[in-house]
């Protein structure tokens, strides 16, 4: 082989192995390349699966969460509707033994006053009812009853003759009406006699409230001591319109 044919072959060799080698490289980098690209595609998809769990893993674990909540707030709800389920139970419980006892307190207090009104009607029915005259009427007062044929016999007892007594008869006609309750309202003036006050009475008895007897007896003391005689006394009041 002449030295001309050689080195060209070298030379031509030579190329031929760069040419080589560069096509090796690029082949090389382009398989890097691409299993770069498949480590990145593959490291994205674990991320995203990874975040896709992740956002799994939260979703349940609020679930779980707000269901426990839920939960909790219906348990609350119920013993909340049990207990307002037993206070209202209570209070009306209380209501009703408070109206019982209100009735009751009313009962008793109707009941009292009935009581009270049963005795002081009594009481007054038995103030209004004159004591009885324990003396004897004598027959010159046959004639007259009740308070009349009283003041009848008390007159005569006192000294006074029967010609007086119609005389005291129209004066305590007139006073009182022979009321042993008579009283006037203006004045105060109390009983047959109209004593004023009518406490004067009492020096003829304790009972010159009631007793028509009592004020008999005080009344012609009266008429005797300012007076003189029924008469008299009667005639005064004629004159002047009082005695």
């Amino acid at each position: 082989m002449s030295p001309l044919w050689s080195r060209y072959g070298v030379r031509s060799a030579s190329v031929a192995l760069l040419v080589s080698g560069v096509i090796g490289g690029v082949y090389l980098s382009q398989d890097r390349e691409i299993q770069q690209q498949s480590v990145s595609a593959q490291a994205e998809f674990e991320a995203t699966l990874a975040e896709e769990q992740y956002v799994k893993d939260r979703h349940a674990e609020y679930t779980k969460v707000h269901a426990k909540e839920a939960e909790s707030e219906r348990l609350a709800a119920e013993k909340a509707a049990e207990t307002a389920k037993a206070a209202a139970k209570r209070a009306a419980a209380a209501e009703e033994s408070a109206s019982r006892k209100a009735e009751r307190e009313k009962a008793a207090k109707e009941a009292a006053e009935r009581k009270k009104a049963e005795e002081e009607a009594a009481a007054n029915e038995d103030a209004s009812e004159p004591a009885a005259f324990a003396g004897p009427i004598p027959a010159s007062c046959g004639e007259y009853s009740g308070n009349r044929a009283t003041g009848c016999a008390i007159m005569l007892d006192s000294g006074f003759g029967i010609d007086q007594f119609p005389c005291l008869d129209k004066l305590w006609t007139k006073e009182s009406g022979w009321n042993h309750q008579a009283q006037n309202p203006s004045s105060g003036a109390y009983g047959i006699p109209q004593s004023l006050p009518g406490s004067k009475m009492a020096s003829a008895g304790s009972d010159w409230e009631s007793n028509p007897a009592t004020q008999i007896s005080w009344g012609l003391g009266y008429i005797k001591g300012r007076y003189g005689t029924p008469c008299e006394a009667w005639a005064h009041s004629q004159s002047v319109g009082w005695y």
